[in-house]
């Protein structure tokens, strides 16, 4: 049994030895200058589902910081060993199994990847454009768009987050964050058009 936990406790700290580092974003326009494929992937998912770029953007940045293999933190077995994580969150959207699976599912893109940005951003329109179905959530309304990412359409409307007030500072901050890319994006929209019609030659 020591045998068997160790083993697990080596395999749980090397699990975390190969993350991608998380980006700090500033300005979105300088990101999405050196990303250009991230900026293609972003503006074909709102000409899909209608869903702005900045609140894709927001709501991305919130849940990753755009680290392609982010994942929530571990549990500590003992409160010191790493163990278990809580959710199966994971990737660019932190989308968990079932969430991901249901997305596969009714776009049927079985092939899609959590740690692809295009896939990733693809998700997280087809996500707002369900919570405007379902919860009648406007797609250009970030605070609430994220709080409906976050609880699932199902305890947003039930009101979940009105018992978390660390929940909604957190979307407020998605708010302002998406408010900030708006304003940047149409300073830079059509340099970074340019960019992206160059990147084909």
């Amino acid at each position: 049994m020591k045998k068997f936990l160790f083993v697990v406790f080596i395999a749980l700290m090397l699990g975390g030895c190969f993350s991608t580092p998380a980006v700090k974003v500033d300005n979105i326009c300088h990101l999405m200058d050196e990303e250009v494929r991230w900026y293609q992937a972003v503006k074909a998912s709102e000409k899909k589902y209608g869903v702005p770029m900045h609140v894709q953007l927001a709501i991305m940045y919130q849940e990753s910081h755009f680290e392609s293999d982010a994942q929530p933190p571990r549990n500590k077995l003992f409160g010191i060993v790493p163990w278990f994580r809580p959710t199966s969150a994971y990737g660019f959207a932190q989308a968990v199994d079932a969430t991901w699976d249901w997305y596969q599912k009714n776009t049927g893109n079985y092939g899609a990847n959590r740690d692809d940005f295009e896939d990733a951003i693809d998700f997280v329109g087809w996500y707002v454009k369900q919570s405007y179905k379902r919860s009648g959530i406007s797609k250009s309304d970030a605070y609430h768009q994220y709080l409906a990412y976050h609880e699932g359409h199902g305890g947003f409307n039930r009101k979940t987050h009105n018992k978390k007030p660390w929940l909604k500072e957190v979307a407020r901050k998605v708010a302002n964050n998406a408010k900030r890319y708006q304003r940047q994006l149409k300073q830079c929209s059509a340099q970074l058009d340019k960019n992206s019609t160059w990147s084909f030659f």
